[in-house]
């Protein structure tokens, strides 16, 4: 029984989120974890907070075992931008675009 937890516009760029959610997918959850504790990223953070609300929620909806929960399918999409604008010399502006993310994670119980 797969659970998912999302979480949306991360102030992060996807790119940068990819290279810790791609070291993750396929393992068990307490692997996983471990393996997040101990990267030296800002994104592990967020994955973990996320992987963890997917955990609670095959816990408490489904009544899984968590002992066999596995990351099944982990995702980090483009979430838009945040436009701005910077001043520069002679009255010009340069364009900052920051972009967001949303990381889905899905769990599901190991057969």
């Amino acid at each position: 029984m797969e659970v998912r937890a999302i979480t949306k516009f991360v102030r992060l760029s996807p790119q940068k989120m990819r290279l810790v959610v791609d070291q993750i997918r396929g393992k068990g959850v307490e692997e996983a974890l471990n393996i997040l504790k101990f990267v030296p990223k800002r994104s592990a953070a967020i994955v973990t907070k996320a992987l963890r609300a997917a955990v609670a929620n095959a816990e408490g909806s489904q009544r899984v075992d968590v002992d066999r929960l596995y990351v099944k399918w982990v995702a980090v999409d483009g979430g838009g931008m945040e436009k701005r604008f910077l001043p520069r010399a002679r009255g010009q502006a340069t364009r900052i675009r920051r972009r967001l993310s949303h990381v889905t994670v899905v769990v599901d119980e190991r057969t």
